[in-house]
């Protein structure tokens, strides 16, 4: 069999689809990558440079293919590996469409596992490109849990904020790990050791961010049904914590035997047993439970194993443990309300969810950005218009500077009442503590600079106080300085 060898050229090419293959796909390293494949230069979208991309990547391997040179097995040493990625890179955007309706297909399917039509011609390039059997069946998996991912993270959490592009970025990476050729060798299956905790205020959308990384868990794919071995709909369970008396919390968590407790009629699943070893549970609300379930629960992350309340027999939890809680988890600590060990056992990743109003604050568009994703969400349209409409009447009252104390949740439920009513007041009663609040919450997260604190600050007390003198004698800074802050700030003065 020929050896064939890359030009300098196909090899510089061949180096850069391998990084870009392996980069988060939120991250700016792969804009840049894309942008060097594709020959783009200057400020352009990552769908242009993604793009242009992908027409590079196919003239090299219809270059190749035309050659007779399109094998994986003519290669050999560090040419064998660049062309591994480059063929890799290839095929996943070549079946990339089908992959996406096939996840808008398991979404309509619900539990019940979709048929995978397209995966024998996908078996069929891998084998094609000179890939064996199991690595194409693996391969196809991990695509499809790539593509998913994506997706899931793409389409539920929008924003053009820096914020946002930093939360995307840190949940694929929650997903995949910084290194997704280390996960895929060393950690595709042993991800469940890997637990994640989601801090955020109510409202800012820390149940969709884990049911992003929930339902992005790795899913075998069964050659003999033609399916994946599970839905990822099922693959992730819920439980909110605060709903719950401590007296049957136990119960809902690990299940009962009947007869366990007065009022057991009958034998009852917990959540732990309805989660799948492909999935994810998520234990919402984690700063509202008491010490004891707080050790239960440690036990069992920590063991693998619980008992239904009233039995002996052990059962194995296999999924990952996601836990969210809008509480501060280091006061809870100091107050004794929060157990260290339970905490470092929950904070594998740690990922905080921003503000509605850090959002906006960062970039001015980020509002209407989200007008237009949860009017077409709540009214099956976005129009300009309608869309416009919706934010004059915002801009009017409660107004431009309005805290948005409810986040993401109270934006939804104003568009409703604006839909409705065609007018929004704004949570006056609640608005002021959550600005002080959110003030606090920032300096903590070191999120501040030294302007935008006082700016805040300024702003805080003239809304209290309704006087430039008097915020300069608290200050200590002049009149003319007082109102350039109070001007710049994002709090509503009205």
């Amino acid at each position: 069999m020929a050896v064939f060898r890359l030009s300098s050229e196909e090899r510089a090419l061949c180096a850069l689809i391998r990084e870009a293959g392996i980069a988060n796909h939120f991250g700016e390293e792969r804009l840049r990558l894309d942008k060097k494949i594709g020959g783009v230069t200057g400020a352009v979208s990552r769908g242009h440079a993604f793009s242009q991309a992908m027409t590079s990547v196919a003239g090299l391997t219809a270059r190749m293919e035309k050659e007779g040179r399109a094998d994986l097995n003519l290669y050999r040493g560090p040419d064998r590996d660049l062309v591994f990625f480059t063929f890799l890179f290839e095929i996943f955007h070549t079946f990339m469409g089908a992959f996406d309706r096939h996840i808008l297909d398991q979404i309509a399917s619900g539990d019940a596992a979709a048929p995978v039509g397209f995966a024998p011609g996908a078996f069929a390039l891998f084998k094609k490109r000179g890939f064996t059997h199991d690595d194409g069946v693996l391969f196809f998996t991990i695509f499809f849990q790539l593509r998913r991912a994506y997706y899931l993270i793409e389409q539920q959490l929008v924003g053009i904020s820096p914020c946002m592009q930093e939360l995307r970025t840190s949940l694929w990476n929650n997903v995949f790990t910084r290194d997704i050729l280390f996960y895929k060798q060393h950690l595709i299956s042993r991800m469940e050791d890997f637990s994640t905790l989601i801090l955020g205020d109510t409202g800012t959308g820390k149940g969709t961010a884990a049911s992003a990384i929930g339902r992005s868990g790795f899913i075998p794919f069964d050659e003999k049904t033609g399916r994946f071995s599970e839905s990822f709909t099922k693959s992730f369970v819920s439980i909110n914590l605060s709903q719950f008396p401590e007296g049957i919390i136990e119960s809902e968590l690990f299940g009962h035997k009947k007869g366990a407790f007065t009022g057991a009629v009958e034998a009852h699943e917990g959540i732990f047993d309805t989660c799948s070893p492909h999935g994810s549970i998520f234990l919402d609300e984690i700063g509202d439970i008491s010490v004891p379930v707080q050790i239960k629960l440690l036990q069992v992350i920590q063991e693998r194993h619980f008992s239904p309340v009233g039995s002996h027999e052990k059962r194995r939890f296999s999924g990952r443990v996601i836990a969210a809680t809008n509480k501060d988890v280091s006061a809870l600590r100091e107050k004794g309300l929060f157990r260290d060990d339970f905490y470092y056992r929950l904070c594998s990743d740690i990922i905080r969810m921003p503000t509605l109003s850090e959002r906006i604050r960062e970039n001015a568009g980020e509002l209407e950005s989200l007008i237009g994703h949860c009017t077409r969400s709540i009214a099956g349209t976005s129009g300009e218009e309608l869309v416009a409409t919706i934010r004059d009447i915002i801009d009017a009252d409660p107004g431009k500077n309005y805290p948005w104390p409810g986040n993401v949740r109270e934006l939804e439920q104003c568009i409703r009442r604006i839909l409705i009513r065609r007018e929004y007041r704004g949570d006056r009663r609640s608005s002021s503590v959550d600005a002080v609040g959110a003030l606090i919450g920032e300096m903590r997260n070191e999120s501040l600079s030294a302007d935008n604190l006082l700016s805040r600050y300024c702003g805080l007390l003239y809304r209290k106080y309704g006087s430039y003198e008097t915020v300069s004698r608290i200050v200590k800074l002049d009149r003319r300085t007082v109102k350039r802050y109070i001007e710049g700030s994002r709090i509503n003065t009205q």
